[in-house]
C-alpha cells in the first residue's frame, strides 16, 4: 500500500502540464480568431492548418451521437487526469523521468481538450497532415500531440525504462 499523505513523488513534472495546455490553449484561441472554420492554409506539400470542431474523441469517434459525448468526454478526461495524477504522486521523486514525462504530457494534453469542451461543446482542431490531394490524416491539435507523445513515452518506458521496485525485489 502506498501512503499518499505529503509525498508528492513526481508532481514536479507538472510544469510540463501547464506548458501543454498553455501551448494548447494559445494555439486554439489564435486558430478561433484567425480562421474561419474550414479555412485552410497550405503550410508545406504535407502540412497545413484547417479549422475544424469535432465533437466526438479521436478520429471523430462518436462524433455524431446527438451530444451526450461533450459531456461524457469531459468526465472521462478529468478521470482519466486524476488517475494520472495519483500515479504521478506514486512514483519516486526522481529515477523515471521517462515516465513522469509521458504521464505529464498525457494529463496536460487531456485537460486541454477538456478545457475546449467545456467552453465551446468541441475540441477545435486545426494541424493537417496530408498526401497530395488524396489522403488526409484526421486533423489534430497541441493537445492531441502532447497525449501520443506522452503514449509513446509510456511505451518506451516500458520496454526500457528503469523501475526501482523491479531491481529492489531482484536483490
Amino acid at each position: 500500500m502506498i501512503k499518499m499523505r505529503g509525498h508528492v513523488g513526481a508532481t514536479r513534472w507538472l510544469w510540463l502540464s501547464a506548458a501543454v495546455i498553455a501551448a494548447d490553449q494559445l494555439s486554439k484561441w489564435w486558430v478561433v480568431n484567425g480562421f474561419e472554420l474550414y479555412q485552410r492554409v497550405e503550410l508545406l506539400s504535407w502540412l497545413g492548418l484547417t479549422r475544424l470542431h469535432n465533437t466526438g474523441a479521436a478520429f471523430s469517434f462518436l462524433a455524431d451521437a446527438g451530444g451526450w459525448q461533450r459531456w461524457f468526454f469531459v468526465g472521462l478526461g478529468v478521470v482519466v487526469s486524476g488517475g494520472v495524477l495519483v500515479w504521478l504522486r506514486s512514483l519516486p521523486r526522481s529515477g523515471q523521468a521517462m515516465l513522469a514525462c509521458g504521464l505529464g504530457l498525457i494529463v496536460g494534453g487531456a485537460l486541454g481538450n477538456v478545457i475546449d469542451r467545456v467552453v465551446y461543446g468541441y475540441v477545435v482542431d486545426f494541424i493537417s497532415v496530408h498526401y497530395q490531394q488524396d489522403w488526409f490524416f484526421p486533423a489534430f491539435n497541441v493537445a492531441d500531440s502532447a497525449i501520443s507523445v506522452g503514449a509513446f513515452f509510456l511505451i518506451l518506458d516500458m520496454i526500457f525504462g528503469s523501475h526501482p521496485d523491479e531491481k529492489k525485489a531482484a536483490e
